[in-house]
């Protein structure tokens, strides 16, 4: 498939995890690509890998959580590749700790890398993603749906971010359309220091008896940032294995 010859991709956190798997996946598509993050070392080896696989990428350093780097990632991206039509906001980071131990500033932290950074992303991107009827694509989380114990930064900010898409879907349409994917347990680097017994455990709690890899995630991104997904916006599609339904269900 080739879904985005000739279009413009930004996607954030693309150093690794979901971010790199959707990167790779929008470039084997067509799409030119810019991959945004603090991890330079990793972000340009993994850019350097799409362009000797034949794709168009580029790594150019952003912390989503600053509005200047934006204005940065937007002009360096117009110079490489020009407008951008998709945009797939991924960045985050998350604090484990119970509210009344997680720090003033962590709370902050979490806040402007998993929420401020999508409403940033937004406004510097909008004037191309309207010129292109464009998508944009931001990684919410299932800690959204269902609470566990010790991330109250991380689930308001995921929670919040659902609901924001929803709202910018209704401000921006008809001309550009927003969703998300919500993530369940998926085998990102997060999970290294996860012994066998706590992976299996999690594999359980799935429907589907499995742990998810990022290349799952990165297709649905693929899916509701393409054409084929036309007539699909201000939706949080759940991306999990069944997590979230299994858990309600008891």
């Amino acid at each position: 498939m080739n879904r985005f010859t000739g279009r413009t991709a930004v996607v954030t956190g693309a150093s690794s995890g979901i971010g790199a798997a959707s990167a790779v996946r929008l470039a084997a598509e067509g799409a030119a690509v810019v991959l945004a993050d603090i991890d330079e070392a990793a972000g340009t080896a993994l850019a350097r890998k799409i362009r000797d696989g034949g794709g168009r990428a580029e790594f150019v350093r952003c912390d989503v959580s600053r509005e200047q780097d934006w204005r940065g990632l937007r002009d360096r991206t117009h110079t490489l590749f020009g407008p951008v039509a998709v945009v797939h906001s991924n960045a985050f980071t998350h604090t484990p700790a119970p509210a009344h131990e997680l720090p003033g500033s962590d709370w902050d932290r979490d806040m402007a890398v998993n929420l401020k950074a999508p409403y940033l992303a937004v406004r510097t991107f909008l004037d191309d993603l309207r010129a292109a009827r464009g998508s944009f694509v931001a990684t919410s989380s299932v800690h959204a749906l269902c609470s566990l114990p010790g991330y109250p930064a991380y689930a308001a900010a995921k929670g919040g971010m659902c609901a924001l898409v929803r709202q910018l879907a209704v401000e921006y349409g008809p001309d550009v359309r927003f969703n998300s994917v919500l993530p369940g347990p998926i085998l990102t680097e997060n999970w290294e220091d996860v012994d066998e017994e706590g992976r299996l455990l999690s594999a359980r709690a799935t429907a589907l008896g499995r742990l998810g890899h990022p290349d799952e995630v990165a297709a649905a991104v693929a899916f509701l940032a393409s054409d084929d997904a036309s007539y699909i916006t201000g939706t949080n599609l759940t991306v999990d294995g069944g997590w979230a339904v299994k858990k309600e269900s008891k």
